[in-house]
């Protein structure tokens, strides 16, 4: 990956997964990085091995600030974006591009006693991610600048039966929320990304590995989103292939044939 002009990028979700494989490949990309997930530990362990890997690279070490954030905790959220743009401006530096990427893969056919599991992804990725775009937006408005990223998924692009129907739809219900915000922000500074992952491996999605011959290693994949990111595009379905031929066909299919697809 060629270097680019350095930003300051937090990430949210950023212990595991995707969110942790971006950091990695932002961090080799020359950026410098605010990490935030639950599990603190995690955060620690990988900031030490983007620092190791850096230092072995004989490149610039990345400036790698990490807090413990809770995506449900409203307050929290606030505090910490506020506090990640303290830590940089201290040093004359903005908030140059926000990844809202934390979020659950539970859930259970409506009506059959997994309404706790359902509501939990719910609150996660959609109530949780309108919060996180709040206080992304208030330091972008404020600095006149800034670069949202929403990771959406495949799932978005239509309704799915059974355990996926309430994923699906909080899915669908943040890429509006990035669109909505696009389209407010048309020919502003403010840019803003929406990104539809397909099957990528990572700890949410290891059962579905098992059964799909689409997944893709979580490097491959992360490096299409990275791509996407950093030419700031409003939207991609990544990896485009076969991603955004088969969102055409997840679209437009009549339901007997999406079913079988499903």
């Amino acid at each position: 990956m060629s270097r680019v002009t350095s930003k300051t990028i937090l990430i949210t979700g950023a212990s595991s997964g995707l969110g942790a494989e971006m950091a990695r490949q932002f961090a080799a990309a020359g950026h410098d990085l605010a990490l935030c997930a639950r599990r603190i530990e995690r955060l620690e362990e990988l900031r030490d091995e983007i620092l190791a890997a850096s230092s072995s690279a004989g490149s610039a070490r990345p400036r790698i600030e990490i807090r413990a954030l809770d995506v449900n905790d409203a307050d929290q959220v606030f505090e910490v974006f506020r506090a990640f743009r303290d830590d940089f401006a201290a040093d004359g530096r903005t908030i140059d591009r926000i990844v809202i990427n934390a979020g659950l893969g539970k859930g259970a056919p409506l009506g059959t006693g997994g309404h706790a599991a359902n509501r939990e992804t719910a609150m996660t990725n959609f109530v949780g991610a309108l919060t996180q775009a709040e206080a992304a937006m208030e330091i972008f408005r404020a600095q006149d600048a800034g670069h949202l990223v929403m990771i959406s998924s495949m799932s978005a692009m239509r309704g799915l039966p059974k355990s996926m129907t309430t994923y699906a739809a909080t899915k669908a219900g943040v890429a509006h929320l990035a669109e909505g915000l696009r389209n407010e922000l048309l020919g502003k500074p403010i840019k803003v990304t929406v990104l539809y992952p397909g099957y990528i491996a990572s700890e949410m999605n290891e059962r579905v590995a098992q059964s799909t011959p689409l997944m893709v290693s979580t490097e491959k994949g992360v490096r299409a989103m990275v791509e996407a990111i950093e030419k700031e595009k409003a939207s991609a379905h990544v990896p485009a292939l076969p991603w955004a031929p088969l969102s055409v066909v997840m679209k437009h299919a009549p339901l007997p044939v999406f079913k079988k697809l499903m």
